[in-house]
C-alpha cells in the first residue's frame, strides 16, 4: 500500500513540477516587423554585403521558414492583417493611407475589430509598441488608445531618421502626447524605449508577462544612415547600397539590443519572438533585393510579398528548424495568442503544432492578396498572379520560384482551378472602404477631389501646348516642364516626348506604390 502511495505521490509532484515548466507559464511575447525589407538582405537568405547576425539568430534559435509571406505587398494594409489575425479585406482595410494630412475621413482598423494587445491586455499582458503605427490616425484610433499600455513612435507611414530631418518629419509621440525631444537617429531611439519598457518591467518584479511590438520604419525610404554605420560598409561603393546597408545594420543592432535584453533578463527561454518584413523590398527606391524572387514592393509576384520570416521560442519550438511550407503574417497574431492561452476565429493559425511536430499537416491550403485591381492566390505549389490589363498567369513555384515561366496556356484546367478558388474567397471579403490619397487626388483633410480620366489626359495635353514653343506637337527637354526626368519620359531616346510618351510615363509613375 505504502509503495501504492508513494508512487502516487510521485505522480502527483512530477505532474505539479510540468504544469509549472516554462511551458505552462504564459509566455512573454516579442513581434519585431521590419519595413520594406528584402527577401535577399538577410544573412540566413544568403545575403553577404550586409551581415545580419542578430536577425539570423532568431532563425539559428528558431525556426525559418522559406515560404513566410506578407498580408499585402503594401505597408498598412499588411500591418492590419498582423495586428488582426485576419485577412485585412474582412474589413475593408485594401490600401495604403498616403500622407496623413490627405488620408480619408475613415482610415484605420475599426474599434468593433481587436487588435493583438488588446486581447492580451485582457489576458494580463503588460503591452508596449515601439515604431510606426500607420493603422489609424483618428481619436481612438492611434495606438495608446487600442491596448499599449505604453507607445513611443509616429502614427504615419514614413519620417525622417534624424532627429531634425529634412523631410517626411511626421511628429513622434509618447502615448498621444508629441515628443520633441528626441536626439538620437531613430533606429536607435526606437531600441531604447524597447529596451527600457523590458527593464523598467522587469525591475518592477510583476509577474505579469509581457508583450512588446516594436515596428521599425527601417529600411523604409528616405535613405538616412549615421556615418557611424556607413562605415561600416568601405567596400560598398554604390552609394545608395552604402546607406541602406547602414540602415540594415543599424537595425540589426537594434534586434540584437533587444535579444540581449530578454537574456540578461533570464527571459529568453520563455519569450516568443518573431521577426518578418511588412511587404517585400523597393529595390529602384532602397537598393533592397529580393532575389531569387520577381518583382517588388507594390506587387503581386513573389518579390513583393515573399519576406524574411523567422521565429525562436526555445521553451516550446526546436532550434535550427527549416519550415517550408507557406505561413503569413496574421498567422503571427493567431500563434501569440495560443501562446497565452487564448482562441481566436481568425484566418490565421496557431504555427507552434507545425514546427514541433504535434500536426503533421501544413498551416494553409491556400492563401489569397488582393490590392485594387490586381491580386493573387496560392494553392499548394501553384500561385495566381492577376495585374491590371494583363492576362492571368500561372506560374509553378517549386520548379519556379522566379516566376520566369507562365503555364496559363499549357495548364489551363489548373487555371480556371485557382481563378475559382480566388473567387470564392473574394466574394466573401469587403470592398475597400478607401483608396489611398494624396495632394493629388484630395484636399488636406482627406475631401477627395473630382477629376475625371478624360480631364486629366486634357491637361497634359493642355499643358503641352503651352509649352511646345515651336508648335510641332512634341517637347524638347528644353520646353519640358521637368527636365531631370526628360530622359524617363523620352522613351524611345530621339531627343523629344510625343504627348503618348508624357501620358505612358505619368500612367508609370502614378501607378508605382507608396505609402
Amino acid at each position: 500500500m505504502r509503495s501504492i502511495i508513494a508512487l502516487f505521490c510521485l505522480l502527483w509532484l512530477a505532474s505539479a513540477e510540468a504544469s509549472h515548466s516554462t511551458n505552462s507559464v504564459k509566455p512573454n511575447i516579442v513581434v519585431i516587423l521590419a519595413d520594406d525589407l528584402g527577401y535577399a538582405d538577410v544573412g540566413m537568405h544568403g545575403c553577404k554585403d550586409i551581415p545580419t547576425p542578430h536577425i539570423d539568430s532568431i532563425a539559428a534559435n528558431g525556426v525559418r521558414f522559406t515560404d513566410g509571406y506578407a498580408n499585402h505587398p503594401v505597408c498598412s494594409p499588411s500591418r492590419a492583417g498582423l495586428l488582426t489575425g485576419r485577412y485585412q479585406h474582412r474589413f475593408g482595410f485594401e490600401h495604403n493611407s498616403g500622407p496623413e494630412d490627405y488620408a480619408a475621413s475613415n482610415f484605420g482598423i475599426p474599434r468593433d475589430v481587436p487588435l493583438l494587445a488588446e486581447r492580451l491586455k485582457e489576458a494580463g499582458y503588460a503591452t508596449c509598441m515601439v515604431g510606426k503605427w500607420h493603422v489609424g490616425f483618428k481619436p481612438g484610433l492611434r495606438p495608446h488608445e487600442r491596448g499599449f499600455d505604453y507607445f513611443y513612435g509616429f502614427h504615419s507611414g514614413a519620417r525622417t531618421f534624424y532627429p531634425v530631418g529634412p523631410r517626411q518629419n511626421n511628429p513622434l509621440y509618447r502615448n498621444g502626447i508629441e515628443f520633441k525631444d528626441e536626439s538620437e537617429y531613430l533606429t536607435d531611439a526606437f531600441a531604447r524605449d524597447t529596451v527600457q519598457f523590458i527593464d523598467k518591467h522587469m525591475a518592477a518584479g510583476s509577474d505579469r508577462p509581457f508583450f512588446v511590438y516594436l515596428a521599425f520604419n527601417a529600411v523604409h525610404a528616405p535613405l538616412e544612415a549615421t556615418e557611424e554605420y556607413e562605415s561600416r560598409f568601405p567596400k560598398i561603393k554604390d552609394a545608395k547600397r552604402k546607406t541602406y546597408a547602414g540602415m540594415t545594420a543599424a537595425m540589426d543592432d537594434a534586434v540584437g539590443r533587444v535579444l540581449k535584453t530578454l537574456k540578461r533578463h533570464g527571459q529568453e527561454r520563455n519569450t516568443l519572438v518573431f521577426f518578418y518584413s511588412d511587404n517585400g523590398g523597393p529595390t529602384y527606391q532602397t537598393t533592397s533585393r529580393n532575389d531569387p524572387l520577381r518583382g517588388f514592393k507594390g506587387q503581386m509576384f513573389e518579390g513583393g510579398i515573399r519576406v524574411p520570416f523567422t521565429v525562436q521560442w526555445p521553451a516550446g519550438i526546436p532550434a535550427g528548424t527549416i519550415y517550408r511550407h507557406p505561413v503569413m503574417g496574421f498567422d503571427v497574431h493567431v500563434t501569440a495568442l495560443a501562446a497565452a492561452g487564448l482562441k481566436l476565429e481568425s484566418d490565421g493559425k496557431d504555427l507552434v503544432p507545425f514546427l514541433n511536430g504535434s500536426k503533421k499537416a501544413v498551416p494553409h491550403q491556400s492563401l489569397f492578396w488582393r490590392a485594387g485591381a490586381n491580386h493573387a492566390a496560392r494553392v499548394g505549389d501553384w500561385k495566381l498572379v492577376s495585374e491590371r490589363g494583363k492576362p492571368d498567369a500561372l506560374f509553378h513555384l517549386a520548379e519556379d520560384i522566379g516566376e520566369q515561366h507562365d503555364l496559363a496556356a499549357t495548364r489551363p484546367n489548373k487555371l480556371k482551378e485557382l481563378q475559382a478558388a480566388y473567387e470564392v474567397w473574394d466574394a466573401k471579403m469587403e470592398k475597400p472602404r478607401w483608396i489611398r490619397q494624396d495632394r493629388n487626388n484630395a484636399e488636406p483633410g482627406g475631401k477627395l477631389l473630382v477629376q475625371s480620366r478624360k480631364k486629366k489626359k486634357q491637361t497634359i495635353k493642355g499643358a503641352v501646348t503651352k509649352r511646345d514653343k515651336d508648335s510641332d506637337g512634341k517637347m524638347s527637354k528644353d520646353e519640358y516642364w521637368e527636365p531631370a526626368v526628360f530622359s524617363k519620359v523620352d522613351a524611345n531616346g530621339d531627343g523629344f516626348a510625343t504627348l503618348e510618351e508624357i501620358r505612358a510615363y505619368y500612367r508609370k509613375v502614378t501607378s508605382q506604390p507608396k505609402n
